[in-house]
């Protein structure tokens, strides 16, 4: 027998789903400013500055970010806190895998693209991260100044990628691996999103998962370190010449997941940027369609992936869902915004389920 929520509850949950995914900076910006001061007063022994604050923002993701500046013979640093739970535990994820990753002699030169991390304290009552500026522009604000230069950003982005991938990876049979890539995903959609969770919503889930299941198992596979979130605006570009001085943003890393997944989120999140369309749209396009564009498939070329199988919606599918259910499992803004599951979501799994 299904338990029917309490009415208030229901209401309650509706209208949070009104709210918009981004929060409002201008209301927040002074309470945000006073914070961003006491949080930089504790990187820093002499007086700092509102003029020291740059950059200031809250993501969607529960943190709030800004730049702090200094003396000259202080770097400037970024630093993040976490204003939930949830993003306390990314930023956990992040900090390690970038250790890790800069520990990792096999990347040799790659290693200067990862942020530098300075002060990782998630323990403390104003938890925190520190890491060094990287130099460059992020990959999303330059190609909104310079839409021309999309191919070059996109070439350069996979090929480093790609370079990262060959350096961890190996060629692996993954049958073993596809219920750890597909079941914990899945089951965070369920938790998140209520539509997913029965009816119409959860036929379609199981359908996603015997559709991946079956377009993985046997197949052979590059196992290696992957991003996870590896789309326009956690790259960072020189501006003149379009090539890579920066990758961040490592809390959805590990380092035995599916790499392919880097590729196709960055062709895939590129549409949507040129398109202004939402990703769940453009993905329920494949399903329909049976494959990518042929514009986007040229491009993947320039990465190392494997050849499409007899079904070439699978790796976007699963590309998909890991993008989907990394944004979930950052911040419940993300599951509880009706706007957002309706665009990104709910096309996907319908389209899967054959409507």
């Amino acid at each position: 027998m299904d338990v029917a929520f309490p009415q208030a509850e229901l209401s309650g949950s509706w209208v949070r789903g009104l709210i918009p995914i981004r929060p409002r900076s201008l209301l927040t910006r002074p309470a945000d400013l006073l914070m961003a001061r006491r949080l930089a007063s504790r990187l820093r022994t002499d007086t700092v500055s509102f003029r020291d604050l740059h950059r200031l923002q809250r993501t969607v993701s529960d943190l709030l970010v800004f730049q702090l500046d200094g003396p000259a013979e202080q770097p400037p640093l970024v630093v993040k806190h976490p204003r939930s739970s949830r993003a306390t535990t990314s930023l956990a994820v992040g900090c390690e895998a970038v250790r890790q990753l800069t520990r990792d002699d096999r990347l040799d030169d790659w290693r200067r693209l990862l942020p530098r991390v300075e002060v990782c304290r998630l323990d403390e009552r104003l938890p925190l991260v520190a890491e060094g500026l990287l130099p460059g522009v992020e990959g999303d604000t330059l190609l909104r100044r310079s839409p021309r230069q999309a191919r070059r950003v996109a070439v350069s982005a996979l090929r480093t990628v790609g370079d990262l991938h060959r350096a961890t990876g190996r060629p692996e049979r993954v049958t073993d691996r596809v219920e750890d890539w597909v079941d914990p995903q899945l089951a965070t959609l369920s938790e998140e999103i209520h539509w997913c969770r029965k009816g119409r919503g959860a036929a379609a889930v199981e359908a996603l998962r015997e559709r991946l299941v079956r377009g993985l198992d046997g197949r052979t596979m590059t196992v290696a370190w992957t991003h996870g979130d590896f789309h326009p605006g956690n790259v960072l570009l020189s501006e003149e010449r379009g090539t890579l001085t920066g990758v961040i943003d490592w809390a959805s890393a590990r380092p035995d997941g599916p790499c392919v997944i880097d590729s196709y989120i960055f062709v895939l999140t590129l549409r949507q940027q040129r398109g202004g369309r939402q990703l769940g749209r453009i993905v329920a396009d494949v399903v329909r369609r049976g494959s990518l564009l042929p514009e986007d498939r040229r491009l993947l070329t320039e990465a190392d992936v494997p050849q499409p199988d007899e079904d070439e919606a699978v790796l976007p599918l699963l590309t998909w869902l890991w993008h989907v259910a990394g944004n979930v499992a950052k911040s419940a803004r993300y599951g509880r915004s009706h706007r957002w599951v309706a665009g990104n979501v709910v096309p996907v799994l319908k389209e899967v389920a054959g409507r």
